[in-house]
Parts: C-alpha cells; structure tokens; sequence
C-alpha cells in the first residue's frame, strides 16, 4: 500500500466494549498480524495493513511525545497503557485503550510487540483530550521534530509532577 496523506473526516467509529482491537508488529513496528477488528476500525484490508508500519494509522492529534513514550518503555521491555486516537483509511478516527508489551524469544530478545486495544469511557477520552491538547500546545512551537517531542515530553513530565503522578498512575487515574 502506497503511503497516502489521509485527512481526518471527523467522524467518530467505535467498537463494542466486547471487542478487542489486536496487532502484532516485527521489533521495528511492521504489522504482521490484524484482527478482524483492527481491520474494521482502521478500514484497511489484511493486505493493505499487514508489511505497514503501525504508524499507518496515526492521527495527527497524537502528541509525538506519547509515542516517544511508548517506545522508549517499549524498547525497556516494559509494557505501557495508553490512550490513543488512530486514523482510519477512511479519514475517521477511532480512540482505544491500548495495552503494549514485548514479546520476546526464549533467549529474552524482542522479537515484535503485541497490543490489545479495548473501548476507552467517554470520560477517559475527554480526559485524554484535555492532557493531549497541552501536550501538542507544547510541540507546535517547534518545526524540528526532535525540538518538538523534547517540548512534549518536557511539557509530560511538568503535568505529572504538579499532580504528583507518574504516568501509570494518571492513565490507571482515567480508567
């Protein structure tokens, strides 16, 4: 599937709190598996998602310093819970729950990452919205990406001090 600049339509899909959004990914985040719901969310086909990087259905409202985050617990071989707001194919967006964890070899290596998604509460999203906001507020004082995840994280780090958080505890807070 050729790379295309999707525009988020506004709408809103969701999946039912029965459902599980599941992927799995190669140590680089290459999606190698999709559930049937990760397909009906994202409105790609196995093909068109399987050998894409997870990336393909990233919304622009993503602070980078979330997934900054994410990657550098990830790369810890450490699991994260998260909050995310993806794009579909179709230009709707869709939020998730997400639980990502390493999967690794029977000598400890990663060898890809396995996420399940469940339906956040509409509280948790309004929440998310609201830290999310700050965060990109943050990061678009920036042109230089590494300038503006540095601004996000910095701005992360900030609000979760004044709360006397830590991240897990204010995404267990949202729950």
């Amino acid at each position: 599937m050729k790379p295309t600049l999707v525009r988020p339509s506004g709408v809103e899909r969701t999946f039912s709190e029965g459902e599980l959004i599941v992927t799995k990914t190669d140590p680089r985040g290459v999606i190698t598996y999709a559930n049937d719901v990760f397909l009906r969310m994202s409105a790609l086909t196995e093909e068109e998602a399987v050998g894409q990087p997870h990336s393909v259905i990233r919304h622009p409202d993503m602070p980078r310093a979330v997934f900054k985050l994410l990657w550098d617990t990830l790369k810890a071989q450490n699991e994260i819970f998260a909050y995310v707001v993806n794009l579909a194919a179709d230009g709707a967006h869709y939020w998730v729950f997400a639980h990502v964890t390493p999967s690794c070899d029977s000598a400890g290596r990663v060898v890809g990452y396995h996420s399940n998604r469940r339906v956040p509460s509409r509280a948790a999203i309004s929440a998310a919205e609201e830290l999310y906001g700050v965060l990109r507020a943050a990061e678009s004082r920036y042109d230089r990406t590494p300038d503006a995840v540095a601004a996000g994280e910095q701005a992360l780090i900030r609000i979760l001090a004044e709360r006397g958080r830590t991240y897990d505890e204010l995404v267990w807070d949202l729950a």
